[in-house]
Order: C-alpha cells, then structure tokens, then sequence
C-alpha cells in the first residue's frame, strides 16, 4: 500500500522561529503565551511546535502596526482610512 504524501512544514521548534525572528527562545514562548502566534505541545516530552501560518500572521500585523504609526506621525492630518486601510484615502501615495 502507497505511503500517503507528507503535509508541507506546517509547525517549527522554538528555536527555529526565534532564528527567524530574531529573537530569543524565551519571547518565542512569551508570543504564544499571550496568544499572538499558535502554539502546541507534542509528543512524550510535550515539546512546543509553533504553527509557521500564525508566525507570517504575526509578522503581518507588526508590519501593518508600523505603516499605521509612520502614517499617524507623518501627519496629525492623516484621515482615518489612510490609517485604518479602507475607505477614501485624502492623500494617496
């Protein structure tokens, strides 16, 4: 009988997303603690396994977090789509 196919990488150890990010094991830990990435615990020794989907997600929500803050200290003038990201935009780029 055919072995079924392998998912795609779905989760990384700790270690590999704190290479990723940058940062230390610890604030890996911290994140999925406070519930900002997804995290599971497997296996015998119950080793955390961090979801890579939630790591982009994460990401995603830093780098909009900056577009807004530059956005919200070019100009105490910036209309609220432009910092939200929808509707009219009162001074495009």
């Amino acid at each position: 009988m055919p072995e079924a196919p392998s998912p795609p990488d779905r989760f990384a150890s700790p270690e590999s997303v704190a290479r990723m990010l940058g940062i230390d094991v610890p604030s890996v830990l911290s994140l999925v603690g406070e519930g900002r990435i997804r995290g599971v615990r497997v296996g015998p020794g119950q080793e955390w396994r961090i979801e890579l989907a939630s790591v982009e997600d994460y990401l995603d929500d830093q780098a909009e977090n900056v577009r807004r803050t530059a956005l919200w200290d070019q100009s105490q003038a910036a209309s609220f789509p432009e910092l939200w990201g929808h509707g009219d935009v009162r001074h495009p780029d």
